[in-house]
């Protein structure tokens, strides 16, 4: 931490409470070395710091820097005291290099206790020593001696032990003044969350001064990225999911800091989020309708889905959140819409076919038991009228209006394995009744789309082989086994 490393007790060589003669006398030594280009070495420099170089310039300025009782203060609260025996002891193992002996001694009088008349200065030395730790752990310890000791009663006797007897400060101020030079040291090494983070063992007064002092920014920076994205979506709406994207990625940051900050709770984060979520969700919205009749509509419609559950995971307002929430719900509906159609449509002629078959087959059941002595059943026709108990012409022309070729892309695209299959199966079913119904082929060539994860048979031979094929099937062997299943009864009478 640069305000510890360049201090200017540390560049002058003594520490705080030193008296004014001997803060005079290292005065003149230092400058007098200085002038000559002699070394300048002190017990102080520790060697936990970096190496620091000493100039006529850099040693001018740091006892111009300790002049005033201020001054004196501000830059106390990041050096170290020697006020007590034990901070005597500390410092010696620090002028030897042991700074896990000086923290461990300090601890001993500081730790789980309250600042006193007694461990003030210690309060100050542990909080310096932790705040040049690598550990973000001690640092956030480092902070807390620190404002801990500002706010108590007797930070009274370690202002008058480093500054004059008169010299009186405000304690919340000098607390903002800390604060505003840790958030200096700190800027640029960690993010915001992170540097709040390292203040949170810290008591209200310092959470409420560090939540104005980062509320305003973000706010701003927020407001501004939503009414930029505003305007972007309006131009340019067929893009505007990497508007609502990138909206969200810019905004993550700056919202957590809010949260962190403010609270769900508080009326400027509620209003600043639930304004975030409505823009992320129009964004999906407008990108999905812009583009929702393209063959790759599904991708839209996942992007669209995506933003959504953004908003949802930001809005704080029930209305907010509800109309996220009803969103997501219609767009898991119209999630392979152009599926779930050809499937309620291809179930629905199976179904028809299915119930007349079964009323046919009771009814010849019916005749059968009653036909006079001598008498028999046309199975051939049957079977003929059976393969045609519904009207296959107008069942090929409804599939062709409502599973056009565009949607066969789409449903192909689908990564719902089961309603796939099924819809593979209704396809078989539709495909088996059209070839043994009239007009089989004529019907079975205009469907053939329908099929898609086969390769069409193009070549005349292929085409020839289909018909021959279909034409020459014959009585399928369920009908001559299923006695009378038939959409019509036929009865010829037998020869006498």
């Amino acid at each position: 931490m640069k305000i510890i490393q360049n201090n200017p007790y540390r560049i002058a060589g003594i520490l705080p409470n030193s008296s004014a003669k001997e803060l005079q006398k290292q005065k003149g030594k230092i400058k007098a070395f200085a002038k000559v280009g002699k070394k300048i070495t002190s017990e102080f420099d520790f060697n936990l710091l970096d190496k620091i170089e000493r100039t006529e310039q850099t040693i001018g300025k740091a006892f111009s820097n300790i002049e005033q009782n201020q001054d004196k203060v501000n830059n106390s609260l990041f050096w170290f005291l020697k006020s007590s025996p034990f901070d005597e002891t500390a410092i010696s193992y620090l002028t030897k290099g042991d700074s896990e002996k000086a923290k461990e001694i300090w601890e001993k009088v500081t730790k789980e206790k309250e600042v006193n008349s007694k461990n003030f200065s210690a309060f100050n030395n542990i909080g310096t020593l932790k705040l040049l730790s690598k550990s973000e752990f001690e640092i956030k310890e480092g902070i807390e001696a620190k404002i801990k000791l500002i706010e108590s009663e007797y930070f009274e006797n370690f202002v008058h032990t480093v500054a004059d007897q008169t010299f009186t400060i405000d304690n919340k101020k000098q607390t903002e003044k800390l604060i505003d030079e840790l958030l200096t040291q700190f800027k640029n090494k960690y993010s915001s969350v992170d540097t709040l983070d390292l203040f949170s063992n810290c008591n209200g007064s310092t959470q409420k001064y560090l939540s104005k002092k980062y509320t305003e920014e973000p706010m701003h920076n927020i407001e501004s990225n939503i009414e930029s994205v505003k305007r972007k979506r309006k131009d340019n709406k067929s893009n505007s999911y990497s508007f609502g994207l990138k909206l969200f990625v810019d905004t993550k940051d700056d919202l957590s800091l809010l949260k962190s900050l403010l609270g769900i709770s508080d009326l400027n984060y509620k209003r600043i989020a639930d304004e975030l979520a409505k823009e992320i969700m129009q964004c999906g919205i407008d990108c999905f309708n812009e583009n929702q009749d393209k063959e790759n509509s599904n991708e839209y419609l996942e992007q669209a889905m995506k933003l959504a559950k953004f908003a949802e995971s930001i809005a704080v307002g029930k209305f907010t959140k509800d109309k996220a929430i009803d969103n997501i719900n219609s767009l898991k509906e119209m999630k392979d819409r152009e599926l779930s159609q050809a499937i309620q449509l291809l179930q629905s002629i199976k179904d028809a076919y299915e119930t007349n078959k079964q009323q046919l087959i009771a009814q010849v059941a019916e005749q059968k038991a009653n036909l006079p002595y001598g008498q028999t059943i046309n199975y051939t026709k049957v079977a003929e009228l059976l393969a045609n108990c519904i009207d296959w012409n107008k069942a090929t022309e409804l599939i062709q209006n409502v599973i056009p070729l565009k949607n066969i892309n789409k449903i192909k695209n689908s990564i719902n394995n089961t309603k796939i299959s099924e819809y593979k199966e209704l396809v078989e079913f539709v495909r088996n009744g059209l070839k043994e119904s009239r007009e089989s082929y004529t019907n079975k060539v205009k469907l053939n789309y329908l099929k898609y994860w086969e390769t069409p048979k193009t070549t005349k031979s292929s085409t020839t082989s289909t018909q021959y094929s279909t034409e020459s099937e014959g009585i399928p062997d369920w009908i001559k086994w299923v006695g009378g299943i038939i959409l019509f009864i036929i009865i010829i009478k037998s020869c006498s």
